[in-house]
């Protein structure tokens, strides 16, 4: 404690990370890269020792979406210059492509090829047999490689001896390698029905707020102070903390509204002290932005354009029909569910039929006994019904197959729809529609359907 309370009086810093393998300014510069995260990286630290030392066989780090669990382990591995293979099994999604891509980059590890030739690998052994050769020849064999499988969930969906065998692989190879599994959920969900080798398991907790904003803080630009961009940072986590914690996210939203909050510094309006007035100018931008936290309907260059421009109106409602994302055809079955949730079966020759000829008014109806069948909400309708509509309305010829049955269905899953009534054998299943008109409205954009055409309320 003494000799490190002198070196801070005489401004020498000290690093947060010790090992006597590597210096201290290497040490320094992971302690720079990979702020929040002190205790992980010390604690894989220790589990790594020196390159000849002999690792454990696996790991498991596991921790939510966005917790820097990829970006702290290909940092560490890059910035100690260790020998690492790096698959994410998303892109990889069959065992031939995972194992097939594993000896590519060993390839690369041990030749320093650009582009090496590709290996064929059809079965675990081949790969257990290859990786050993790949090794043994080449200048890995007095050091510690690494496997970091990305996503290790998918291995589920795999081959069963697929993940057990990973996790033997240091056993199976005779040879110092650790395979690491980096995930989103915990190690009781992955864990194969007939057992495996357990991996040492690490947990990479939330980002709190306070590291949130001590992380984004590091992202100001050049031009403007720390203390100015740390304040905007803090004004930006107000707004949008309690609903994203994403970092991508956070950082995404930070880059694009920060013109915004630097327009009345730029046009001498106020200086970078004044926290007040910047707030009222960001406040309502801020509050547009919500409306599409995670979604990309809007490029961020036209996101900029429209604050700009102030064109409010066009923001409204961004995300009305991207809450889910349908099918062609479920598009066009919901569009001829809600038609026939809010327009009155008699109606159906009018809008849907070339020579429908003219309604006939009842001689006892009046004018006012008209009442809109939104304010009455959603009536039931046949099964038979919504297909008539659905063939009517949409450009092609469909057949009525079991594909079309299934997206009806998955309408109902998805709570779009509501199964009514279908106890009734002799009649059939009925439905009701649960949407919005504002819903609707946005899902018939998307397909070119003006919905409004064939609405009776809007006659």
């Amino acid at each position: 404690p003494g000799e490190s309370t002198l070196l801070q009086d005489l401004g020498i810093e000290m690093p947060a990370f010790k090992h006597l393998e590597y210096p201290e300014e290497v040490m320094l510069r992971l302690e720079g890269l990979v702020p929040c995260r002190e205790s992980q990286v010390a604690t894989l630290l220790l589990i790594f020792g020196e390159r000849r030392h002999f690792s454990f066989p696996s790991l498991f780090i596991y921790g939510h979406t966005s917790s820097g669990k990829t970006y702290v382990m290909q940092t560490l591995l890059k910035t100690l210059e260790l020998p690492f293979m790096f698959v994410n099994c998303n892109e990889c999604f069959t065992s031939r492509l995972l194992l097939e891509e594993l000896l590519r980059q060993l390839q690369h590890l041990s030749s320093r090829e650009e582009d090496p030739a590709p290996v064929s690998c059809d079965t675990f052994n081949d790969f257990v047999r290859l990786f050993k050769q790949g090794v043994m020849t080449s200048s890995l064999l007095n050091q510690t490689v690494y496997i970091v499988l990305d996503k290790a969930e998918q291995l589920r969906e795999m081959e069963a001896n697929i993940l057990p065998g990973f996790l033997r692989l240091k056993e199976l190879t005779d040879q110092n390698v650790t395979v690491i599994l980096l995930s989103d959920i915990v190690w009781e969900l992955l864990r194969p029905n007939t057992g495996c080798l357990e991996p040492v398991p690490l947990y990479f907790p939330d980002y709190s707020i306070g590291h949130l904003q001590k992380i984004l803080s590091h992202d100001h630009p050049p031009e403007y102070s720390f203390d100015f961009y740390s304040a905007y940072i803090n004004i930006l986590l107000g707004v949008f903390y309690p609903v994203c914690r994403d970092l991508k996210e956070l950082r995404h939203l930070a880059v694009l509204n920060f013109s915004k909050y630097c327009e009345p510094v730029i046009q001498g309006e106020a200086n970078e002290r004044d926290t007040r007035r910047l707030w009222k100018n960001i406040e309502p931008h801020l509050k547009k932005a919500m409306q599409t936290v995670y979604l990309r309907e809007v490029s961020s260059s036209r996101w900029e354009q429209l604050q700009e421009d102030g064109e409010a109106g066009q923001l409204k409602g961004l995300s009305a029909h991207a809450h889910v994302e349908l099918p062609y055809y479920s598009k066009f079955l919901l569009i001829a569910a809600y038609l026939a949730s809010y327009n009155p079966a008699r109606t159906d020759k009018r809008f849907f039929l070339k020579h429908h000829g003219t309604m006939k008014k009842k001689k006892n109806q009046k004018k006012h006994e008209k009442t809109s069948n939104h304010l009455l909400g959603p009536k039931a309708f046949p099964l038979d019904r919504l297909l008539a509509i659905f063939h009517s309305i949409i450009d092609c010829r469909v057949a009525p197959t079991a594909n079309i049955f299934s997206q009806i269905t998955s309408l109902v899953t998805l709570q779009l729809l509501t199964l009514v009534g279908h106890d009734d054998l002799l009649n059939g299943p009925r439905y009701k529609c649960n949407v919005s008109l504002d819903f609707i409205r946005g899902i018939s954009r998307t397909v070119n359907f003006d919905i409004i055409k064939y609405l009776y309320d809007f006659l």
